[in-house]
């Protein structure tokens, strides 16, 4: 594994000790790493109204989008639990979103000194829905 990659999930798992989870004490951290270079972070954070909740994985998608970036390489996520534990369904539907070539790596609370998976968006969500247009095919 790369070590820029071993430190994307140490980002992650640091960041997953700021999470907002009173409800399922479950901590889930995420970093994503744009295609310039700049990496992103995210936590968990759980509301009352259960469906006002919001992943790590689309926080720090989200934050990434709000300070201008579109394209990414990698996104890692850190969760509570010796195991590493995927995104869920929507969050990989909006990491489809970014890029079914993302590498997505999936760690457990011990981070780059534990288990991790490495995979991608395409292997996650086999035959995903995607509605976006490949900007490199228009006009042909």
């Amino acid at each position: 594994m790369k070590d820029q990659y071993r430190e994307l999930v140490n980002q992650a798992c640091a960041v997953r000790m700021n999470s907002h989870s009173p409800y399922s004490k479950f901590r889930v951290g995420a970093a994503v790493l744009a295609t310039d270079g700049r990496v992103f972070l995210g936590t968990n954070v759980e509301n009352a109204s259960f469906g006002l909740s919001n992943c790590a994985e689309r926080t720090a998608i989200f934050t990434a989008v709000t300070a201008g970036a579109r394209e990414f390489e990698a996104i890692a996520v850190c969760a509570d639990g010796l195991e590493p534990t995927a995104p869920c369904g929507a969050c990989r539907q909006v990491l489809v979103e970014f890029g079914l070539d993302m590498v997505v790596l999936i760690a457990g609370q011990d981070g780059a000194d534990g288990a991790i998976r490495q995979t991608t968006v395409r292997q996650l969500v086999p035959d995903a829905f995607v509605t976006f247009v490949d900007q490199s095919q228009e006009g042909s």
